[in-house]
């Protein structure tokens, strides 16, 4: 299969762009802009196979997605590419906007034309995956997990940017009949992920001895999944998800935030412990984010049921080999730090014109 990756130089695309090149005879063709979250380093590691080749390009430009599409003839788009942190979305939601919808829109368009024009034999083989989030489900009280079948309910400029993405890759299913699956996941963590997301977040600023700042109380309540169990997920569902159905994605790892970061420490204080003292010194509570929705939880019997998807370890056992990766990987997070974002808190500013 040829296989275009959209958002292939991000945290999630380039784990499975290394999975497909490393696991499969698939050929992969990763489309990223290369904002500040893109990373050619990420796929430093499969970057020599003949099976990969890359395009630097934005989704929302229709010309460049239509000479991917002709010069690449892909039976599969995993669509990832997106902005995808809710503080930035808090600071500048039109980002969002463009990247989530008008260039949802605009691959969906690219695809369209695309799938019309092949052979019966390509159209058969033919599929849209279009990955999301359970952000878009909204907030859960104590009991209860987010199904398929659950109603949207988006909370911030983030999650109701990929709701509508949602919604337009089942519009274009249902009005012009293009092959789509759907995926809604839990919050992601492991290696390559960029440092304004909580974990990499606790885990840098740890090594380096300064604050660890803890929205609120810390009682909201996230699933967990660990990116290469979830990279796996992503190509079972590509592959055999059945068209016009959706899958959630979750590992069976609820946390809290506070307890997360707890954890975090304790591993800190094994493999690279602070003369100072326990790294559980350094937990600051501070202002909670805006909107910030209490519990998130994903019932994942579906994609288990169909498609034996399962996480291959623990939340525990991924998450000190997280935390050793950041430790053995200076270089990479180093360079990030040199650069624009330096983990300040973002989230807090008014919205932009």
């Amino acid at each position: 299969m040829r296989i275009l990756v959209t958002g292939g130089a991000g945290f999630i695309g380039s784990a499975v762009a290394r999975l497909l090149v490393r696991e499969s005879e698939h050929d992969v063709l990763v489309v990223d802009k290369l904002t500040y979250a893109g990373n050619l380093e990420s796929l430093k590691a499969i970057a020599g196979s003949n099976r990969f080749a890359f395009v630097q390009a934005d989704i929302a430009d229709r010309v460049a997605m239509r000479a991917a599409f002709a010069a690449f003839k892909p039976d599969i788009v995993m669509h990832l590419a997106a902005e995808s942190h809710v503080d930035r979305s808090i600071d500048a939601p039109g980002d969002f906007i463009q990247t989530n919808i008008v260039g949802t829109y605009t691959l969906l368009e690219v695809a369209l034309a695309w799938f019309r024009e092949a052979s019966p034999e390509a159209q058969r083989r033919f599929r849209f995956h279009h990955i999301s989030t359970d952000e878009v489900f909204g907030s859960l009280g104590p009991e209860g997990a987010f199904r398929e079948d659950t109603g949207y309910a988006p909370r911030s400029p983030y999650s109701a940017s990929k709701a509508a993405s949602d919604h337009l890759v089942r519009a274009w299913a249902e009005t012009f009949g293009l092959p789509v699956v759907v995926s809604n996941c839990s919050n992601n963590y492991g290696p390559y992920q960029f440092p304004e997301k909580m974990i990499p977040l606790m885990i840098l600023n740890g090594i380096k001895g300064v604050s660890l700042p803890v929205y609120g109380t810390g009682e909201n309540v996230r699933d967990w999944i660990f990116v290469e169990d979830h990279a796996k997920g992503l190509t079972e569902v590509a592959l055999r998800g059945r068209p016009g159905e959706t899958y959630l994605l979750g590992a069976r790892a609820e946390r809290r935030n506070i307890d997360v970061v707890r954890a975090i420490c304790a591993v800190l204080d094994r493999l690279a412990p602070d003369p100072k003292g326990p790294h559980e010194r350094l937990i600051q509570f501070v202002t909670d984010r805006p909107g910030h929705d209490h519990r998130y939880a994903i019932d994942c019997s579906k994609v288990e049921r169909e498609l034996g998807w399962r996480p291959r370890a623990s939340f525990e056992e991924n998450l000190e080999a997280t935390v050793r990766w950041y430790i053995d990987n200076k270089p990479w997070w180093q360079r990030i730090h040199s650069g624009a974002y330096r983990g300040e808190r973002l989230g807090l500013s008014k919205v932009k014109a």
